[in-house]
């Protein structure tokens, strides 16, 4: 089964100011297992680009890397997965282009699509958002602490990855709900503090 960090750390040049490649070595030094590179607003090209570099710097410093929704980014850069929404390549497809070994993720925002995506052959599963996120245009409704707990019964021992809006203040509380690790942006990259000192702050508090 995969191993997560309790924190998984997933790239935004723009509010950190660093390369993808740069936030890799970062998250790495500070203990990540998984960095998920995500770039809404690149061209194609460019996307390949860094992702290229990131996977490079991931394979360097043992970490694995997870292309945010580009199947064929993934694919190009010989990434070591995919993460998926629910309007991107169905899972099932993914897997049969990337074979057997490659990492699967998946975005859920009910307890009907978790429990539906327990039955695809993902890796993992996320879940969210459990706060207000403001990284991510037009949100899906919040799931809350509540909403982690109920997934949590219905997917069984799948690894469970909580998103959205999660903050130190607030982390604790989805890992007692049942989650597994917590996909962070916004709150790795608050100033003046560096990505992997934040990272820190978060580790922290889910001790």
């Amino acid at each position: 089964m995969l191993h997560l960090s309790r924190i998984y750390p997933i790239t935004d040049t723009a509010l950190s100011g660093c390369t993808h490649a740069e936030l890799v070595s970062e998250f790495a030094a500070a203990g990540a297992s998984l960095v998920q590179i995500r770039d809404k607003k690149a061209s194609p090209g460019e996307f390949y680009r860094n992702a290229a570099e990131a996977v490079l710097t991931g394979r360097r410093l043992g970490v694995k890397i997870i292309i945010n929704d580009r199947l064929d980014i993934a694919i190009a850069t010989d990434a070591d997965g995919v993460h998926l929404g629910q309007d991107d390549i169905p899972p099932e497809e993914a897997r049969r282009l990337l074979g057997p070994d490659k990492i699967i993720g998946y975005s859920t925002h009910s307890v009907e699509q978790a429990q539906r995506a327990a039955n695809l052959q993902v890796d993992y599963i996320a879940f969210g958002p459990v706060f207000v996120t403001k990284t991510k245009e037009n949100p899906d409704p919040i799931v809350g602490i509540e909403g982690i707990e109920a997934v949590r019964k219905v997917i069984g021992d799948i690894p469970l990855v909580a998103i959205g809006g999660i903050r130190p203040e607030n982390i604790s509380g989805v890992f007692s709900a049942g989650a597994d690790s917590a996909a962070i942006i916004s709150a790795l990259y608050e100033k003046p503090d560096s990505p992997a000192q934040n990272f820190d702050k978060l580790i922290v508090n889910t001790l």
